[in-house]
């Protein structure tokens, strides 16, 4: 049984068909939406324009599915699981036996109690349906957008109302956008925000969702001031839906997320297992107990957990956060530990950033961009990693992104083999350039 049709549900349940036929083992998942295998990190395109239609950001249809033998039920909502018997109870009081379990539910918007945020007018990004309604609201003649949250998928809404030709606003409670950056890379973010002319407020924590004569949002308070809008769309992050799993008796991690192994087995029922924004995972850099929803680590734990069930052993070697976004022309990358996590995580750490561009300079279309490490002093063994800059800046994160996961210090990344040619890079590589910088000084 697999409860949640998306990212690592779908995942674990293709896995574990490609390792056992229908007659070895039977699948069958349960989705409470009317979709499966969607790309919610789409919806911010679709809303925008980019993305034609809803079924473009549909993999994969419960008919496909199907035909691989994998029995998908959606509209289904299971509202419990009796771990005792082996079964799951859908809302209707329909029960399902398993022999094993997947726990896909995955990630809850945040949703703060601030009063009016639940009245028609605001509006979350979490699944189709709710790009659907955003989209509706615009042709219906919406001018003016709020976003409250500064994350990844709050500044990409952003641009898609300001491509939809919406006046946006940004409210955030926090003194910069996107904190997993270093406050000197989110300035340079906050900057990029504005020059588009999207209105940006820092520091201003949302009290209240202001309601029209209809009881539909048409702004928002903070303690020092109120914006009008035609409609409010929520950025404010996601955190582990577990409901249905800390009702049954499961037990949950320090971040609130299902506690599993490494081979994504709950800890304390191992014919359970979790994937995905519910569950608990680690920082490979930190050895810390971690939670970060994106769709490349739930894609990766549910396949750990089908070649589990389908005999084949596995294991998930850990996150680093990876992730990667843009606003109009400005192109944002992170890996690994910022310098908060990374004093948190006890490193003496130091920081390093250069400026450069993503071309040689004299080729057309060079454009800047800002390398930042952060390396372990001493050692000069790479910690973390963020990049800001234009077209062509932000894919270079996965670069650093394999050196810190292969555990290379600075030094080692600089003498590197990478590419060149005036196209794509000055002879040395932005990457290449921040690596020396670290390796120079550590060396003395």
């Amino acid at each position: 049984m697999v409860v949640g049709g998306d990212a690592a549900g779908m995942s674990a349940a293709t896995q574990a068909r490609r390792l056992r036929t229908a007659a070895e083992l039977q699948i069958t998942v349960l989705e409470q939406g009317h979709d499966v295998s969607f790309s919610a990190c789409g919806i911010p395109y679709w809303v925008g324009g980019q993305v034609a239609g809803r079924n473009e950001l549909i993999a994969r249809t419960p008919a496909e599915f199907a035909a691989q033998d994998i029995s998908v039920h959606t509209g289904t909502r299971a509202a419990g699981i009796d771990l005792a018997a082996g079964a799951v109870v859908t809302e209707h009081g329909t029960r399902f036996g398993y022999d094993t379990l997947v726990i896909g539910t995955g990630g809850r918007p945040t949703r703060p109690p601030i009063p009016g945020l639940d009245a028609p007018g605001v509006f979350g990004v979490h699944r189709l349906e709710d790009g659907a309604a955003i989209r509706t609201a615009i042709d219906a003649g919406a001018r003016t957008g709020l976003v409250l949250g500064g994350g990844y998928i709050g500044l990409e809404m952003a641009e898609a109302l300001l491509a939809r030709g919406l006046a946006v606003t940004v409210v955030l409670a926090d003194p910069l956008p996107m904190q997993l950056l270093d406050a000197d890379m989110g300035e340079r973010v906050c900057a990029g925000l504005r020059a588009m002319g999207i209105v940006v407020h820092t520091d201003s924590a949302v009290r209240e969702v202001l309601l029209d004569g209809d009881g539909r949002a048409c702004g928002v308070r903070t303690d020092g001031a109120s914006y009008e809008a035609d409609l409010v769309v929520l950025g404010l992050g996601m955190g582990p839906e577990v409901t249905l799993a800390a009702d049954a008796g499961l037990a949950l991690g320090v971040t609130g997320a299902i506690d599993v192994d490494r081979s994504q087995r709950c800890r304390d029922h191992p014919e359970v297992f979790a994937a995905g924004d519910c569950a608990q995972t680690f920082h490979r850099v930190s050895g810390e107990v971690a939670h970060v929803p994106l769709g490349t680590h739930a894609n990766k734990q549910g396949r750990v957990a089908g070649s589990v069930i389908g005999g084949r052993p596995a294991r998930f070697a850990g996150v680093l956060g990876t992730a990667v976004t843009k606003v109009g022309d400005l192109e944002v990358g992170r890996t690994g530990l910022c310098t908060t996590q990374a004093e948190e995580a006890g490193f003496a750490y130091r920081t390093d950033v250069i400026e450069a561009t993503t071309r040689a300079g004299y080729f057309p279309g060079a454009e800047d961009v800002a390398v930042k490490l952060v390396s372990e002093r001493g050692s000069g063994h790479l910690l973390g990693a963020q990049v800001v800059g234009g077209p062509g800046s932000a894919k270079r994160i996965d670069v650093l992104a394999t050196a810190i996961w292969a555990g290379m210090t600075a030094e080692d990344l600089a003498g590197s083999d990478l590419s060149y040619a005036p196209p794509f890079s000055p002879v040395y590589d932005p990457v290449a350039v921040a690596a020396r910088a670290v390796s120079r000084t550590e060396q003395g």
